[in-house]
């Protein structure tokens, strides 16, 4: 398949001009004016609301002018990031696109199509003059991958639409009709280094080539984190010999699982070998443990340059806090409606160490919200018992409860039954989605998630599977022209 080959030709046409514009979130602004243009340029009223949440109305064609106002919905942020050796800067560069069989790709980095492909759909959807529709209002929220900012703050009385689809998720055919809830704990501990005293050799370990993906989409699914692979190995050596730390630095974007990460410590010199076996049994026996979501793990270890260290008693603590810190699955509940569902999860998202401190940062999820506050709370009490210095949380989002008695969601179903001849799978997503918040301001909107089928999101292995994206067009003009 080449690019002059996808399908629809304006959905990936608008994909490309998107991919043009720098976009990591909290730095949306030349994508705001990209959409301010777009809206006044074709005549559309086009509203722009404080927080920077972009949206733009569309009139009825003719003939449809009675139906409903519905709401599209998508984020205009994406997540960056990118290989090691890779020197893409993504407040400057384009992402460069390519094709890949029935997969699009992108060259060392995270390819946006969460949520760019979103944004893509409802561009082609406004920028039509065929397609018929009752009245349209796109709306393209900012700031969504690291704090739901655009949806948290969006203005009361911006929409008018009683029913919203979000053009959000990652499974096509797989209708979302709820989401967990979440929030982000954050512990520090400071300290002032200090030279290191006796006969030490300084080693360098580091692990690269994990699988990672989203901590909401992909927590379940047994997937080896970075960092708890690497305070697990301190932890082992803490036992058997003193241990000097000097950096820990893994995980980057609280919403991932870490999939690589680096660490520079000491041993006596007398423990060297020790340490050196240590290692390769211990990356025998986690090769082992992951064999089958990890087949491309790249261990390291090499001696490096002496260097200050943090004081021995607070390293301790915080190798323990690591290893002590749950990562993954919390628990799981059996829903009567969308069958297996996570419920409760811990995503160990990074530790970052600089000259005086070291920060970890972890991300909570939860479809009931009294355990996602248990959950917070079960985090927050391992950095009370390492104490540290600060513990901080985000503000955090609600969960989305599935409406029972949805119009959008049967009117859906029927769709995707007469274009496709089978039926649709109605589920939960453990991620966080905004339709959350949208349900905390506007408590009566009727709202169903949707979008094609994605992989290896949040990370530089992120795909798009270019065949799910021409269905969920037809579903989506579909439901506009019958509704």
């Amino acid at each position: 398949m080449n690019k002059k080959d996808l399908r629809p030709v304006s959905v990936f046409q608008f994909f490309d001009e998107i991919n043009h514009i720098p976009r990591p979130s909290k730095h949306e602004e030349r994508m705001i004016e990209y959409l301010r243009q777009f809206g006044e340029s074709r005549g559309l009223e086009t509203v722009i609301d404080k927080a920077g949440n972009v949206l733009i109305r569309k009139g009825a064609t003719v003939g449809h002018e009675d139906s409903p106002t519905i709401v599209l919905q998508s984020h205009m942020d994406m997540v960056c990031d990118k290989v090691a050796g890779c020197e893409k800067d993504f407040l400057h560069d384009p992402i460069e696109t390519y094709i890949d069989g029935e997969w699009m790709r992108a060259k060392g980095t995270t390819l946006g199509a969460d949520d760019g492909i979103g944004c893509a759909i409802e561009l082609a959807i406004l920028d039509s003059k065929e397609l018929p529709h009752g009245p349209v209002e796109c709306l393209f929220t900012r700031d969504e991958e690291t704090g739901l900012t655009g949806a948290n703050n969006l203005e009361a009385g911006m929409l008018r639409g009683s029913m919203l689809l979000n053009l959000d998720s990652e499974d096509e055919g797989l209708f979302y009709v709820s989401c967990a809830g979440g929030k982000t704990t954050t512990g520090t501990f400071r300290f002032q280094r200090v030279k290191p005293e006796g006969s030490l050799c300084f080693l360098r370990i580091s692990v690269k080539g994990l699988t990672g993906g989203h901590s909401g989409d992909d927590i379940h699914r047994k997937r080896a984190n970075a960092i708890k692979l690497l305070s697990r190995f301190l932890y082992n050596e803490m036992q058997k010999m003193p241990i000097r730390v000097a950096q820990i630095n893994a995980g980057k974007l609280h919403n991932a699982i870490p999939r690589e990460g680096e660490v520079v410590f000491a041993v006596p010199f007398a423990e060297k070998e020790t340490a050196r076996v240590d290692w390769n049994v211990f990356c025998s026996e986690v090769e082992e443990e992951f064999h089958v979501t990890e087949t491309s793990i790249q261990w390291h270890m090499e001696s490096a340059d002496s260097e200050d260290v943090i004081p021995a008693e607070l390293a301790s603590r915080i190798i323990l806090a690591l290893q002590a810190m749950p990562a993954g699955v919390y628990s799981k509940v059996q829903d009567t409606v969308l069958g297996d569902l996570t419920e409760t999860s811990n995503n160990l998202a990074s530790v970052q160490t600089d000259n005086d401190s070291c920060t970890i940062v972890c991300s909570q999820r939860s479809s009931v919200m009294s355990n996602l506050v248990n959950m917070t709370n079960t985090v927050r009490s391992v950095f009370e018992l390492a104490k540290a210095d600060s513990i901080t949380h985000s503000d955090g989002y609600p969960a989305w409860k599935m409406n029972p008695d949805s119009v959008l969601r049967e009117h859906a179903i029927e769709c995707y039954r007469k274009l496709f001849g089978k039926e649709p799978t109605v589920i939960g997503i453990h991620a966080g989605l905004e339709c959350g918040l949208f349900a905390k301001r506007y408590p009566n909107l009727d709202m169903l998630s949707i979008g094609p089928t994605m992989r290896g999101v949040h990370s530089p292995d992120e795909r798009l599977n270019i065949p799910s994206v021409e269905k969920v067009w037809q579903l989506v003009t579909e439901i506009l022209k019958s509704l």
